[in-house]
């Protein structure tokens, strides 16, 4: 994702993850000092043993740490995303050189933090416009099989307040064909952006099919036109030719994936969620 598409556009350890973060909160400790890890600090322990696994989930934790209270990136400050920046790469450190796995990467990522400024502008207008809430932000990747290419979808769940319902009002959705490119970069070709899934209030529903019975054949069909109502638009440039990038995955587990836009578009933290339609 570069700057002009990103917003049409996270091994099993013997310690879980959420057991790790349970842990380190309640009993902090020196390796989870706040940006203790210096840039491209290779860990000292060897690959595959459990001092590995549990610096490696230390430092997953620490970058969590560091992005909780920006608001996805929103109010980061420079200092903040300089910080960040750091306990970003002494993650990516760990996973260097490594090919993607396209089976660990298959399902939605819920996104925690990005520094790219037309996915932060949209969070910008939800603070500045009092009829727009941006709620949960994902990328749902669909790898199929082995061929190095697959679909990747951004979702952005919004509403309007009063209009829609809390959360889940509508959904926006971008999607693009990705394949493999190299060990760690794949490219985006854009498709085409959707807005679907409108779920309107209960205020509204009752000002549009009042809850007194028989509700009028006309009624039922306005509340069952606006739930199904969907608007899908292709994604072209100027010219007509497709919107595309690259976008390297500079780290991937089984709970957390990180990526930078090339090119400069910003970078990007996730973290695994549960599959949603």
């Amino acid at each position: 994702m570069d700057a002009a598409t990103s917003s049409l556009n996270f091994f099993s350890p013997p310690i879980s993850f959420s057991t790790t973060i349970q842990l380190s909160l309640a009993v902090p400790c020196k390796q989870l000092r706040r940006f203790h890890y210096p840039i491209c600090l290779a860990s000292s322990a060897p690959v595959g043993t459990k001092e590995f696994e549990i610096e490696v989930e230390n430092r997953k934790i620490e970058l969590l740490r560091a992005v909780n209270d920006t608001q996805r990136g929103l109010t980061a400050t420079p200092h903040q995303r300089s910080s960040i920046e750091e306990t970003l790469v002494s993650v990516e450190c760990l996973d260097a050189g490594k090919p993607i796995d396209l089976d660990l990467l298959d399902g939605t990522w819920r996104l925690q933090y990005t520094s790219a400024p037309d996915v932060l502008i949209l969070f910008q207008s939800a603070t500045t416009l009092p009829f727009l809430e941006v709620d949960q932000v994902f990328q749902k990747f669909e790898c199929g099989d082995s061929s190095g290419q697959g679909v990747v979808r951004n979702v952005v769940k919004w509403s309007i307040p009063r209009l829609l319902e809390e959360h889940e009002g509508a959904t926006l959705l971008v999607s693009a064909k990705f394949s493999v490119v190299s060990a760690r970069n794949i490219y985006l070709e854009f498709e085409e952006i959707a807005l679907q899934n409108i779920n309107i209030s209960e205020e509204l529903q009752a000002i549009l099919a009042p809850a007194i019975l028989p509700r009028s054949f006309l009624s039922l069909q306005i509340l069952q036109f606006i739930k199904s109502f969907k608007v899908q638009v292709p994604v072209r440039s100027s010219n007509r030719r497709s919107v595309g990038g690259l976008y390297y995955l500079s780290y991937l587990d089984s709970n957390m994936l990180l990526g930078r836009a090339v090119g400069g578009g910003g970078v990007f933290v996730f973290t695994r969620t549960q599959a949603f339609n």
